[in-house]
């Protein structure tokens, strides 16, 4: 007897606790419902508008126009008189010892490389060609990345105008 009224009071208790739901999870789920069905009236309401495409435009801009990024730089690494106001940067580091890495094996490719430093940020920027004139980098930008065409990190190499 004592069994049954055990059992019978567990089966009730195990239905009183799993048939309760908090105020939370209707809240919830109401808002829930509601944004749902705004978001469904919404894209019925787009999908009947006519879609218009633009024609696409591109504009060629030559190496003159090539953009540059301005620092304050000062010469870490490499031959004395060598950084010109247009430099090409190959690699950035906060490490000096990885620039300095990288510029051995620029050096060892034949390029007359550099490290420099930005003061303001503590970067090491790796250089491997500067020049006084603006179109000289971005030919020389270009040959690099011609250079080295299975090289991704080389691709993205930029021209740095020190002030």
């Amino acid at each position: 007897m004592k069994k049954f009224l055990v059992l019978g009071l567990g089966v009730c208790m195990m239905f009183a606790f799993s048939s309760c739901k908090s105020k939370k999870e209707s809240a919830y789920k109401t808002a829930y419902d509601q944004a749902k069905q705004q978001e469904l009236v919404q894209g019925e309401s787009q999908a009947s508008e006519p879609i218009e495409i633009a024609p696409v435009t591109s504009k060629t801009t030559s190496k003159a126009d090539a953009t540059y990024r301005t620092e304050k730089v000062i010469l870490a690494s490499g031959a004395a008189g060598s950084l010109k106001a247009f430099s090409v940067v190959c690699g950035s580091f906060s490490s000096k010892t990885n620039a300095d890495a990288l510029r051995n094996k620029l050096v060892g490719e034949g390029y007359n490389a550099l490290v420099v430093q930005n003061p303001a940020t503590g970067m090491y920027r790796v250089v491997c060609a500067s020049y006084d004139d603006k179109q000289q980098a971005a030919d020389a930008r270009e040959s690099f990345k011609a250079n080295h065409p299975n090289d991704a990190d080389f691709q993205k190499a930029w021209l740095l105008y020190n002030r």
